[in-house]
């Protein structure tokens, strides 16, 4: 009797299990678990391939930067330039040197891969500085920048001569040229507005002893006076830091260039003199420089007659030799310049 009310039982639930399978809700229940692993499956698939078009791309991406870089690579062989050291000349005693230039290769390469289109390769460039420097030469006077660098520099000594400075500083705005002016102190002490009008209109201000004696002739004493004095004035008159030494008259001896050196100061003489103070007739400086000038020329004047009234004609040129002219400091400084285009008129 136990046996055959099992068999009912167990034949019960096989039926009400088989009626709820062919229910709305079961048969619901088991299609969406059907389609669920469908779209699974279908998005396992789909995965599969994008990664594959991804490595794809990867490789090809990997293949053009390569390709890139060894065209930059290349170009960088071709136009990189050496720098060139500071040397001693024996005649114009300290060159200074004067940077290099050389294809940045990481910096071309990510300025190229940031292009959207790469008809023509682009390339960043940065200079390079020598590994002898001017200050390494040791204490030797400068009367000359680096031949390599197209620049010339003015150089206008002032002990005297205040009635031609208004129109030599009107001749540089109107070129738009910056010169250096060494000043003798005891000029500069008596005319202290001039001297701030020349720094406002961005002339270099630098050191030209205090009295103008010959420095040779002075004991150590005496000539660190005659240029601490006027530094003194530099600084504290005019705010200026000076780094730069002109010997009144061109006169000086190895102990007045190691005074110079002890007071951070390079000692600067000239290539070119224009001889103004013996009162030439200007056109004749002016064929002179015309003759003489080269890229790294130092250029000597003063404030006369002679030399305000060749100064246009001089920068027009030294200008139409597509060179450059700034402040002295920039002419024996080793950074490079861009090509100069020449002037027609």
């Amino acid at each position: 009797m136990e046996r055959l009310q099992v068999v009912i039982l167990c034949g019960l639930f096989v039926t009400a299990t088989l009626m709820l399978y062919k229910s709305d809700s079961i048969g619901s229940f088991v299609q969406h678990s059907k389609q669920q692993y469908t779209h699974a499956s279908a998005a396992d698939s789909s995965r599969k391939t994008i990664s594959s078009v991804d490595a794809m791309k990867e490789v090809q991406s990997s293949g053009d930067r390569d390709e890139l870089l060894k065209q930059i690579q290349a170009e960088a062989t071709k136009r990189n330039i050496a720098p060139v050291d500071a040397r001693l000349d024996r005649v114009w005693k300290a060159i200074p040197g004067y940077n290099g230039l050389e294809v940045d290769v990481e910096k071309s390469l990510a300025l190229n891969e940031q292009l959207l289109f790469r008809n023509q390769l682009r390339l960043a460039m940065r200079e390079v500085e020598p590994a002898v420097q001017l200050e390494h030469l040791g204490s030797h006077p400068v009367y000359k920048g680096n031949p390599m660098k197209p620049m010339v520099s003015l150089m206008i000594n002032v002990a005297w001569g205040n009635e031609y400075l208004p129109k030599m500083l009107k001749v540089l705005d109107d070129e738009q040229v910056h010169a250096t002016f060494f000043f003798d102190g005891s000029w500069l002490k008596q005319n202290i507005p001039t001297a701030q009008l020349i720094k406002e209109k961005g002339h270099e201000l630098s050191n030209h002893a205090y009295s103008h004696k010959d420095m040779s002739k002075l004991t150590r004493t005496q000539a660190t006076a005659e240029i601490t004095k006027t530094e003194q004035l530099l600084k504290e008159q005019l705010g200026v830091t000076n780094h730069l030494f002109a010997p009144p008259s061109g006169d000086f001896n190895q102990a007045t260039v190691d005074i110079a050196r002890e007071l951070k100061l390079t000692t600067i003489l000239w290539t070119l003199d224009t001889v103004d103070w013996q009162k030439p007739q200007p056109s004749s400086i002016v064929r002179k420089v015309a003759a003489r000038v080269e890229p790294g020329a130092l250029i000597l004047m003063h404030p006369t007659y002679s030399s305000s009234e060749a100064l246009q004609e001089i920068i027009r040129t030294i200008k139409r030799k597509k060179m450059k002219l700034g402040t002295v400091s920039e002419l024996i400084s080793t950074k490079r310049i861009d090509e100069v285009e020449s002037i027609t008129q």
